[in-house]
């Protein structure tokens, strides 16, 4: 078959399915329908993927920074409160921690929203030791289960990201220690040490030496009495002004007293007592 007729049949076929067209697409409007609206879905899918991923997931970094960077000044704010005698702890929970909340909530990103995690875990228990008053221990239960619960979390975000994982587990334990359970806090301890992935970690590293010292906390430190006695104070004599340098006057050595003395004056070196 020469080239020419080949190339004549084919424009023939295309002028057929051309011309047939419309008839099909008459038949097919259906089809053709759900087709272009799932082209159109995939598109916009694309371009919402691209900016939650490049432009909300960035900000979202952005803002943990910010708040992990802040911790550190409101522990010190909180401690300059305390120093005038004012707990502003509470700071630490309705701010704070609630921020790191919604952040995991909203987090596009498991590492972020499991650091946000870890994050409330720690100030819910350090708002408990800056805390100025006596707390109830049905307090501090609910607020470390709280804690537990935020590390737990971290713990399944984390899959896959080991340096994360051993912190939020780390957590854990620090928060059986928290609830005196001692036993608890050792295992976790001892399965952080043993873990071969968490080699290297920093959560690790602090793992091996909370095993070493915790038997240190176990008991409540009591201070002996100091077996010096404080020596007496001796009076010292005052020269008193306008009177002869010959006579002194002992002054009692409290600072409470500052009335002047009536009978403490001693005369002068050779000079006897009236009534001698």
């Amino acid at each position: 078959m020469r080239a020419e007729h080949r190339h004549e049949l084919k424009t023939n076929e295309l002028a057929q399915w051309l011309s047939n067209l419309p008839d099909w697409a008459k038949r097919n409007q259906r089809m053709l329908i759900y087709v272009s609206a799932f082209a159109v879905f995939l598109v916009f899918y694309y371009i919402y993927y691209n900016y939650q991923k490049n432009v909300v997931s960035a900000g979202q970094q952005n803002e943990l920074t910010r708040l992990v960077a802040q911790l550190p000044q409101s522990k010190t704010g909180i401690l300059q409160k305390q120093a005038q005698g004012t707990d502003m702890s509470y700071m630490l929970i309705q701010q704070t921690a609630n921020e790191f909340q919604a952040l995991a909530g909203n987090a596009k990103n498991d590492g972020a929203a499991a650091t946000a995690l870890i994050k409330q875990g720690e100030v819910l228990r350090t708002e408990l030791h800056y805390r100025l008053g006596k707390i109830e221990q049905d307090d501090l239960s609910g607020q470390i289960n709280r804690a537990k619960d935020c590390y737990t979390k971290a713990i399944e975000k984390s899959a896959g990201i080991t340096s994360l994982a051993a912190i939020a587990k780390l957590g854990l334990a620090l928060c059986e220690e928290e609830l005196a359970n001692f036993d608890g806090a050792k295992q976790l301890y001892e399965q952080i040490a043993a873990d071969a992935s968490f080699d290297g970690t920093t959560a690790q590293a602090a793992a091996k030496q909370r095993l070493a010292v915790m038997d240190s906390y176990k008991n409540d430190i009591v201070f002996r009495p100091s077996p010096f006695k404080p020596e007496p104070q001796v009076a010292q004599p005052q020269v008193v002004p306008g009177v002869s340098e010959n006579v002194v006057v002992l002054q009692p050595p409290t600072e409470e007293s500052n009335a002047p003395a009536s009978q403490a004056e001693t005369q002068s070196p050779g000079t006897k007592p009236p009534g001698e």
